[in-house]
């Protein structure tokens, strides 16, 4: 506006030809103005209705796409929110894309949680999708209502768990044939990843076992596999093996079918420095993650670096700063290019 009204006053004194200011002032107002507006356009939030959902739009301007967010995706009896990130070119491709589902979707793309961390998922797919090191997926990323419930199968001390079937078959039943039914997707379970860590890596493992047809890949990253074992007073830790455990009981049905097996990755890290979420969540996970990595290979039939994939992070530690540094690796075992 400084350099409009500098024109302006020039012009009484017939300093500047009038054709030339007419063309100052409109290459001013495509450069100066045109850009901030679009930029504000493509920020803010643009409702629309999708399968009977309201919705809303936003590209925060990430290289590997833009989102759809459904703050209340009611296809099962508690909604959820949820972002669906689509690449950059859905709008003007035909192809059909595969899907991965994310549980703790509120740090998947920005920052939340307990801590306020984030994987910043779609920076992540932007550099795999730049270096044609991965194909191109929609992600769907699932807020949890109540985690502690939702993704457990049983109590965790005194607090309520057991609410993973539920959750299974509302994303499973739910959630995917509502992402199916309204978007280009490869629908079949062998293109479709379920991903979480900690609780939500618990989680993922359950619902690949719950939902076999639906979720045919699973990364489990630093799952709580200790739930239901060691979350009793602390006396009890150890006291019972993972082959006799709630968590096999409610998997043996597909563990004991091989053609019904989803691929499995799962790590945890190495880390123990004195901090709670290492020394007694991620040790925890470590125990009961070789156990059960052992008792698949051992008894049900799962072959390590075939169909179950199995990391320990000596540099890795209970945290989206880990997850975020293993992400690439595991996106690119189930949907890399190379």
């Amino acid at each position: 506006m400084v350099i409009v009204r500098r024109l302006l006053a020039t012009t009484g004194r017939s300093l500047l030809p009038l054709w030339l200011l007419t063309f100052t002032l409109c290459l001013f107002c495509i450069l100066g103005v045109a850009q901030p507006v679009l930029a504000q356009e493509r920020l803010a939030p643009n409702p629309f209705t999708k399968g009977g959902q309201s919705a809303w739009f936003h590209d925060q301007g990430d290289a590997s796409g833009f989102f759809h967010t459904y703050d209340a995706l009611a296809v099962g009896d508690q909604p959820h929110k949820v972002h669906v990130f689509v690449p950059r070119d859905y709008e003007t491709s035909q192809a059909r894309y595969p899907v991965i589902y994310v549980n703790d979707g509120d740090t998947t793309f920005f920052r939340g949680g307990a801590i306020n961390e984030s994987w910043f998922l779609a920076s992540v797919l932007g550099d795999l999708y730049q270096s044609g090191q991965m194909q191109q997926v929609i992600v769907v990323a699932i807020y949890p209502r109540d985690r502690s419930y939702e993704y457990t199968h049983t109590n965790i001390g005194d607090t309520p768990g057991g609410g993973i079937e539920q959750y299974a078959n509302y994303v499973a039943n739910g959630v995917k044939r509502f992402i199916d039914d309204n978007y280009r997707t490869q629908a079949d379970a062998d293109h479709t990843l379920i991903l979480g860590a900690s609780h939500g890596g618990l989680a993922a493992y359950l619902m690949g076992m719950l939902q076999p047809t639906a979720f045919g890949n699973v990364a489990a990253f630093s799952p709580s596999f200790w739930v239901g074992l060691d979350s009793d007073p602390i006396s009890l830790i150890f006291s019972r093996s993972m082959e006799s455990s709630e968590l096999i009981q409610l998997s043996e049905p597909t563990l004991n079918q091989p053609s019904r097996h989803p691929q499995i990755y799962m790590d945890w890290g190495l880390i123990r420095d004195g901090q709670f979420h290492n020394d007694f969540i991620e040790a925890r996970t470590t125990v009961r993650g070789r156990e059960l990595r052992d008792l698949l290979t051992r008894q049900y039939n799962y072959r390590l670096n075939q169909d179950l994939f199995v990391l320990e992070d000596g540099q890795g530690e209970h945290s989206e700063l880990s997850w975020r540094r293993r992400v690439p690796a595991v996106l690119k075992l189930f949907f890399g290019t190379i």
